[in-house]
């Protein structure tokens, strides 16, 4: 694998992860920036990174360290600048969930990579979930036949204390809500697994609870080309320690449920051509879920970004995937403020 110069902008809560996953692949951790500098200690003690060299400004970080390769984990608002701006300066990027808080911004940043060559990756990581890419593997090899129906529910708990936690949490222009910041992973699986964009969705949302600008609720349904049809309930009012994410896809000669905490466990797993056993083997090999809610997803994200950077190719959740999801998500919220169906162009 190859070795980049590496920088993350954001040391928040799914700093660890990204550290993890840089140095699961051999990447030069070359600089850390935020600008909380208490942000390190708090969320990256035991990862070692005491001698790396930290920034309060991510321009100056750019100026003096020139990295290849530059990890974007801050509040969502900040994302697109941040992005736009990495790639200017000649760097790949990896960009943390939503990659925009608009299609429009999302736009400019495929644009942009696609003017200086450099890959975008937009870390929409639970694709790389075992039990994902075996169903995905299912629906590529036309296990399923016709699908009728899917649906998506992302049923977490998020409370007072996570959205005090830090004042963008939950806003409009800096977050989002339900939809947008938890189920943003599920809608993206979601669409993955129907091989197309939707062609309309009509959607509700509701703050019933939490002190937020956003949705705490959030419901819709998509239909897709040919007629069929998925649903989506999303919440972060979840009653305490039982949070739970399903993905279930249905079609003409097969049905499979992904459950546990973020779709990492198999369910149900039932084919017209199972073979003797495949279903029980399904569920003992992926029957647990992983210690973090965040899965081993991100190195093998980064891994597969690596991977187009020297191949020259688009990586599998790229500028184009990530503005996919987002603009479902925004579609729904039009739809939700404005009481109508919203159609995709």
């Amino acid at each position: 694998m190859m070795s980049l110069r590496y920088c993350l902008i954001g040391c928040g809560r799914v700093s660890a992860s990204h550290i993890t996953a840089a140095r699961n692949n051999n990447l030069e951790v070359a600089a850390l920036c935020d600008v909380d500098p208490s942000a390190v200690a708090e969320n990256l003690s035991g990862k070692d990174v005491g001698n790396i060299p930290f920034f309060a400004d991510y321009q100056e970080m750019l100026r003096v360290i020139k990295p290849q390769l530059v990890a974007i984990a801050t509040p969502s608002g900040m994302h697109a600048q941040m992005a736009l701006d990495c790639l200017q300066a000649g760097a790949h990027v990896i960009i943390e969930k939503p990659m925009a808080m608009s299609v429009e911004d999302a736009a400019k940043i495929a644009e942009r990579a696609e003017k200086t060559g450099l890959v975008v990756g937009v870390n929409l990581q639970n694709r790389f979930n075992p039990a994902v890419q075996e169903l995905r593997r299912a629906v590529e090899a036309g296990r399923f036949g016709h699908i009728y129906n899917a649906s998506l529910q992302l049923m977490w708990h998020r409370g007072d204390d996570y959205y005090s936690s830090a004042a963008w949490r939950g806003t409009i222009g800096q977050d989002g809500g339900a939809m947008m910041n938890q189920s943003i992973h599920g809608i993206d699986l979601l669409n993955w697994m129907m091989d197309s964009s939707p062609e309309e969705i009509t959607a509700f949302r509701s703050t019933l609870v939490r002190n937020i600008e956003s949705e705490d609720l959030g419901m819709a349904l998509l239909r897709y080309p040919g007629g069929a049809l998925a649903s989506l309930q999303c919440t972060t009012l979840r009653y305490p320690g039982a949070s739970e994410q399903f993905l279930e896809i249905n079609g003409e000669k097969g049905f499979v449920r992904l459950g546990g905490t973020a779709a990492h466990v198999v369910n149900f797993w039932r084919f017209d051509d199972n073979l003797p056993g495949e279903e029980d083997d399904m569920r003992e090999r992926y029957g647990k879920n992983p210690k973090s809610v965040y899965g081993h997803g991100h190195s093998l994200h980064y891994a597969d970004v690596l991977q187009a950077i020297a191949e020259g190719r688009q990586p599998l959740v790229n500028a184009t995937e990530g503005r996919h999801a987002l603009g479902i998500i925004l579609a729904a919220y039009q739809s939700a403020d404005e009481g109508r169906p919203i159609r995709f162009n």
